[in-house]
């Protein structure tokens, strides 16, 4: 699998994510406590080891107790994934998700995509900067997420950081509260996935893809030959695995995103001859 440079790092173009080892299904309250309840220490680490098998040497996943004591047993038997850490607002500030992120071997971080939103609705962004240099300062690459191209406008004009993770949907507001939670509606609109990559092209900033496939409600081939049309070559993909749905997910997702790659390689060169 060919790579992309983040900062200092060599990325996989597919990033497995870990929503669903912190049982995060964006499916309602029972998908959620399924994909809980399935990911156990080991089911997780066999995830990583897939991963790795099939050429993917990153992860994204929480800044939390449950990730990083998983992350560091898998290390320290041996594993080599590296690790771009999120912010997790249900765990505490920004600085805190940071300080968790930097003590727990990550070697990348950036803020949770729902506080950027969050903020973004209650003119709060000024305060992102500080912390966006309290990861730098640590030696490490920094980035926000989004699920609002509006958030990029402004990083663009106010933000040193290394990429950017740009979600396809807007899925729920997050105005009141930027945490997930449980059960609550959320939307996944085609004119939201558009505006998206708009903005993702109005960057020179690497960018992650993810949500490519509306947590779950998009059919995989659709997906990944949308993404590979839409993804530049300094661009990744992370995408969440449950493979309590098919244990082979890991390397038919991999695959899958290579074939789409390969073929819409000479539609580009086509498009710019």
């Amino acid at each position: 699998m060919d790579r992309i440079t983040i900062g200092n790092l060599s990325v996989s173009r597919f990033i497995i994510g870990g929503n669903p080892f912190s049982g995060i299904a964006h499916q309602g309250a029972e998908r959620d406590s399924e994909m809980a309840h399935y990911y156990t220490t080991a089911r997780i680490k066999e995830a990583y080891r897939k991963a790795e098998e099939a050429g993917v040497n990153t992860h994204i996943g929480r800044s939390d107790r449950h990730i990083i004591h998983t992350l560091m047993e898998y290390w320290d038997e041996g594993g080599t994934i590296q690790w771009i850490a999120q912010t997790c607002p249900s765990e505490g500030t920004i600085a805190q998700g940071i300080e968790k992120a930097l003590k727990g071997g990550a070697s990348a971080c950036f803020i949770h995509g729902g506080v950027m939103d969050h903020y973004h609705a209650n003119n709060r962004l000024g305060e992102i900067p500080r912390e966006i240099e309290r990861i730098k300062a640590a030696g490490i690459a920094a980035g926000v997420a989004m699920h609002n191209p509006d958030v990029m406008v402004w990083a663009e004009a106010n933000l040193d950081v290394d990429f950017y993770m740009c979600s396809y949907y807007r899925a729920g507001a997050r105005r009141k509260d930027p945490a997930y939670h449980p059960g609550a509606t959320e939307y996944f609109l085609p004119e939201d996935r558009a505006a998206m990559v708009r903005a993702i092209h109005s960057t020179a900033r690497p960018v992650i893809h993810y949500k490519i496939m509306a947590a779950g409600r998009d059919e995989p081939k659709r997906a990944f030959e949308f993404v590979a049309r839409n993804m530049r070559p300094i661009d990744a993909t992370c995408v969440g695995i449950y493979t309590g749905d098919n244990p082979n997910m890991i390397e038919e997702n991999v695959a899958l995103l290579d074939k789409y790659r390969t073929e819409a390689a000479p539609a580009a060169a086509a498009d710019h001859a």
